[in-house]
């Protein structure tokens, strides 16, 4: 399964690609968009089209996008706001299903604890996917998303298999 992580921003746009295989994490792939100053529905279009490039050149199987957070100015909150829909519409009008998920789950799934700071998720991304160099913290948290994404999907399969199990053990109590 190749997943693709998006950390949303008006000025810089990371993502992160990985590929998982049983309970194997591999890097694939990462970088930023940039977006140039200009007027925001210039802004946006390179957001969009830049996350739809980035789909198109590495074809994941699911993606995922980081939340917003509440900031102290609520006009930036809602212009970040608009710069996540637009990596969103980039990503479902490729048909991808998108998860979503805030700072803090990212950052619990990849460091374990919520409050991490930006270096502590770029080492622990580092050494989870074996990377040669600290990624950029944009990428990082790209790719922290997108191994938050398999977290989810592990902890479904246990659940499942929790499940099955019980189920199993039911049937040879009776």
């Amino acid at each position: 399964m190749k997943i693709l992580g998006i950390d949303p921003g008006l000025r810089v746009t990371g993502f992160g690609v990985i590929h998982k295989e049983g309970n194997r994490l591999s890097y694939v792939a990462s970088g930023t968009i940039r977006i140039p100053d200009g007027d925001l529905p210039s802004r946006l279009k390179v957001i969009f089209e830049g996350v739809g490039q980035v789909v198109d050149t590495y074809c994941p199987d699911c993606a995922a996008v980081e939340i917003v957070f509440s900031n102290v100015n609520p006009q930036s909150t809602l212009l970040l706001g608009q710069a996540r829909g637009a990596a969103i519409c980039g990503l479902i009008t490729s048909s991808l299903p998108v998860a979503e998920y805030t700072a803090l789950q990212v950052k619990k799934a990849v460091v374990g604890q919520g409050k991490a700071q930006k270096s502590q998720v770029q080492a622990m991304v580092q050494r989870l996917l074996k990377l040669d160099g600290l990624p950029g913290t944009d990428a990082a948290d790209a790719l922290g998303v997108a191994i938050r994404v398999t977290a989810q999907a592990d902890a479904a399969y246990r659940r499942r298999l929790g499940r099955f199990l019980q189920g199993r053990m039911k049937a040879n109590a009776d």
